[in-house]
C-alpha cells in the first residue's frame, strides 16, 4: 500500500494575490551553454535543480550595496514595476523579498527555503532558512546578501527569488552516522565493483574512434532512472492549483 500524499498549502493572505509559484525547473543558463549540454548529464545536479518549488519575482530591478551596515546602504532601482518588489530592511547588505502567503505543511514537516540551487548569481547569494511551517502562523521573507560592495546585480521579472521543499522535522535527529568497511555489505560491494568496472570499460572504449560507446557519448542508465526497486530517479514536483481550485493529480 502506498503512503498517503502529504499536503503543502499556500494560503492566500487577505488583500494580496498569491505570488507566482511553480515546480522548479531543471534548466540553467550555464548548463545550456555547456558543450553539447553535458552539464545535464549529471543527474544529481539536475535532480537538485527540480527538487522543489520556485517563487517567481515580478519586478525587474537592479540593486547595489556600498558596503555599509545600514539599510539605506543598499540602493534599489526598479526597471519594470510588479509584485514581489524587494526592499532593504535588515541592513548588512541584505536584500529582502516579501512573500505574501502563508505556507502550511503536514504535521512534522518543515520547509527548507533558499535560492534556486546550482544557479550562482554574481555579487549576491541567497540566504537559507528552515521554516517551521507545520505550526507557525506567520509568513516569512526571502533574503539575499550581497557578497561584495559596489557591484550592480539585476533580477528580471519571472526570475526565481526563492526555492523551497519539505523535510521531516525529525530527520536530522533520527539520522545515526556510522562508518563501515564496504566489505561488510557484500551485495553493495558487488554492485559498486560492477559499476566501477563498467565505468572503466566504457571510458576506455570512448577513446576508440568507431566504438558504440564513442557514438553513445555517455552512460545513460542512471540518468534514465534505471535503478533497483523500480524507483524513479528524478521525482517531479506537482504544480500549485489556482486559489480555490482542486489539487492536480
Amino acid at each position: 500500500m502506498s503512503e498517503p500524499d502529504l499536503p503543502l498549502t499556500a494560503h492566500q493572505l487577505e488583500g494580496h494575490p498569491l505570488p507566482p509559484l511553480r515546480p522548479a525547473t531543471v534548466r540553467r543558463g550555464w548548463m545550456d551553454a555547456s558543450p553539447d549540454g553535458f552539464a545535464y548529464r549529471c543527474l544529481p545536479l539536475t535532480a537538485a535543480n527540480g527538487h522543489g518549488w520556485e517563487v517567481q519575482g515580478q519586478t525587474g530591478f537592479e540593486a547595489w550595496w556600498n558596503g555599509g551596515a545600514a539599510p539605506e546602504d543598499v540602493v534599489i532601482r526598479v526597471l519594470k514595476p510588479g509584485g514581489l518588489a524587494p526592499a532593504s530592511h535588515f541592513g548588512l547588505g541584505v536584500l529582502t523579498f516579501p512573500l505574501p502567503m502563508l505556507l502550511r505543511t503536514a504535521p512534522g514537516q518543515v520547509l527548507w527555503v533558499s535560492g534556486p540551487p546550482n544557479a550562482p548569481k554574481d555579487g549576491i547569494a541567497p540566504l537559507t532558512g528552515l521554516v517551521e511551517t507545520d505550526w507557525a502562523p506567520m509568513s516569512f521573507t526571502m533574503n539575499w546578501r550581497f557578497t561584495r560592495p559596489d557591484h550592480v546585480v539585476r533580477f528580471r521579472p519571472g526570475e526565481p527569488v526563492a526555492f523551497f521543499f519539505p523535510l521531516p522535522r525529525d530527520l536530522l535527529a533520527r539520522t545515526r552516522p556510522e562508518t563501515r568497511p564496504l566489505a561488510d555489505n557484500p551485495a553493495l560491494a558487488a554492485a559498486h565493483a560492477a559499476w566501477s568496472e563498467g565505468r572503466g570499460r566504457f571510458n576506455a572504449a570512448l577513446k576508440q574512434p568507431d566504438s558504440p560507446e564513442r557514438a553513445q557519448g555517455w552512460q545513460r542508465d542512471y540518468h534514465q532512472g534505471q535503478r533497483a526497486a523500480g524507483h524513479p530517479a528524478r521525482p517531479r514536483a506537482r504544480p500549485f492549483p489556482a486559489p480555490g481550485g482542486k489539487p492536480p493529480a
